[in-house]
């Protein structure tokens, strides 16, 4: 769905869900400032019981002077009122008819949300779980309207929208949700003094009460917390205290919410990264990431119950934990003898492939960053620095006396076909992000393409368990290998041992 095809409506009502955050107000906020803007009627509301009491959304809703209304529930004639008059209700950060936000009557509805579907009959919907927050979403569908956000309030309220649903940003995993935070207009004195309103004493006293009670398990040195309901920087804040403790390695704080569980996750050890920890606890049940340290996730009640009909909290995240640590084996390539005897030998197809020569964009020494569905790669230009785009967006440095070996240049401009999709907005494009002067560039416009000279020889095998591999050029971050990917080791170099990902693997070799 597009934002344009929701201009054909004259009167707009904007819904936030039931006791709303600061991610819905935002959503709602960044909406409203759109339509208003295209000449239509618009009203921004929320229903349920509660107000907005929250010190931290009272500022927020008062300095960046949101229009927000409270329609409280006082019989159905009310709840009509609210929005008869409008022809299109969109509900933003919920879905219509879902548990957590009062159905309003309406003619035409739409749905604007990054949870899981819970609701798959409304035809103008926008839904992308895999997003931190719904302001991400909004802003994603601004600009692919041409739309650019230059009013500060409406920048700020995104801006901290993504804050508060990402724990501070640690909890961030997409690539659209760091694009957005690093391209909004904010006003940061505001955003210090959102942050410093948000706790109150009651949740002091929630986070006080939570650490008193705790698993801990003296093999794998981890520890669990359950909290009682409070706003998901609680937990954040309770696992950055936990994570101090000198017996923990590694921690998962988390509470229930109102459809499911919310979690983060911390670890101080490099054999456990935080993100992947997080994304496996969801696997299959909900979503999961952010940093190697700092991480969380969201678990879906309904997926959760049907996968687990028995297990309660606790156990199921002691259990998942145990299985993490278990059945995975760790590689440290610098060191290990690896044993061919049980892998095959394979050589390279001649796969086109995508490349930028850095120094021909941006001057040597720049710092950058090139940002992928994979996460983001720090490099500085040097003047031999090959940026390569692999079959899937991957990208990865080479330098140019390896490319010149393995790689002939076509002379033909590069496409990007093979960029893995992500959700309903589509495929995310490598982008080039220049560190010194915040410039920002598709990676692949500058790509030329080239086709690898084959031949190259490597010995693999498809993995049957989880694998963590040290590879002997980066020491502090492993490369996960999940069952059914392939271990891979260069037939002129056994310390050079690495994982394919499966899809890759059967597009990139061929048995020798």
């Amino acid at each position: 769905m597009r934002l344009e095809e929701l201009l054909q409506y004259d009167s707009i009502t904007i819904q936030c869900h039931d006791n709303p955050d600061a991610d819905a107000i935002a959503s709602g906020f960044a909406l409203y400032w759109y339509f208003q803007n295209r000449g239509k009627q618009v009203r921004l509301v929320y229903a349920g019981r509660n107000r907005i009491q929250k010190p931290n959304l009272l500022l927020m809703v008062e300095k960046l002077h949101i229009p927000i209304e409270h329609v409280e529930e006082k019989g159905e004639a009310q709840l009509q009122a609210a929005s008869a008059a409008a022809e299109l209700l969109i509900t933003v950060d919920c879905q219509y008819g879902a548990g957590n936000v009062t159905r309003l009557p309406a003619r035409n509805v739409a749905i604007i949300d990054h949870h899981q579907t819970e609701i798959t009959d409304v035809a103008l919907s926008e839904i992308d779980p895999h997003l931190g927050s719904c302001s991400t979403l909004v802003w994603s569908m601004l600009r692919d309207s041409g739309c650019r956000i230059e009013d500060s309030k409406v920048g700020t309220a995104l801006y901290y929208g993504l804050y508060t649903d990402t724990n501070q940003f640690s909890e961030i995993f997409d690539p659209l949700d760091m694009d957005m935070r690093d391209a909004l207009p904010c006003e940061k004195s505001l955003i210090t003094l959102f942050r410093n309103s948000n706790l109150s004493l009651q949740e002091m006293e929630i986070a006080g009460v939570a650490m008193i009670r705790y698993i801990y398990n003296d093999d794998y040195r981890y520890a669990i917390i359950r909290s009682q309901p409070c706003d998901p920087n609680i937990l954040g804040l309770i696992s950055d205290f936990l994570i101090q403790v000198a017996e923990v390695d590694s921690c998962v704080v988390y509470n229930e919410i109102g459809d499911g569980y919310k979690f983060s996750v911390r670890s101080c050890i490099r054999e456990v990264q935080a993100n992947e920890l997080a994304s496996f606890l969801a696997e299959g049940i909900g979503s999961g990431g952010g940093h190697r340290e700092k991480a969380g996730g969201f678990i879906n009640r309904a997926l959760y119950e049907n996968v687990y009909p028995t297990l309660h909290s606790e156990a199921f995240f002691s259990q998942r934990l145990n299985d993490y640590f278990d059945n995975c084996r760790i590689i440290y390539a610098g060191e290990y003898e690896i044993d061919l005897s049980d892998m095959r030998r394979y050589r390279k197809k001649p796969v086109h492939a995508g490349y930028v020569e850095a120094a021909h964009i941006l001057p040597i020494g720049t710092p950058v960053t090139v940002r992928t569905l994979e996460g983001d790669v720090d490099m500085t230009v040097e003047e031999d620095l090959i940026i390569m785009i692999g079959i899937r967006g991957e990208v990865y440095p080479n330098h140019r006396e390896n490319f010149e070996k393995n790689y002939t240049v076509t002379g033909e401009p590069y496409r990007l076909s093979g960029a893995r999709p992500r959700g309903k907005s589509g495929v995310y494009e490598p982008m080039i992000h220049n560190r010194a002067t915040g410039e920002v560039m598709k990676l692949a416009a500058h790509a030329g393409s080239c086709i690898a000279k084959g031949g190259s020889h490597i010995h693999a095998k498809e993995l049957t368990e989880r694998v963590k591999v040290f590879t002997a050029w980066d020491e502090e971050k492993y490369m996960l290998g999940r069952k059914g990917d392939f271990l891979a080791v260069r037939c002129d170099d056994r310390h050079d041992i690495y994982v394919v990902e499966r899809e890759i693997f059967f597009e990139t070799y061929t048995p020798a």
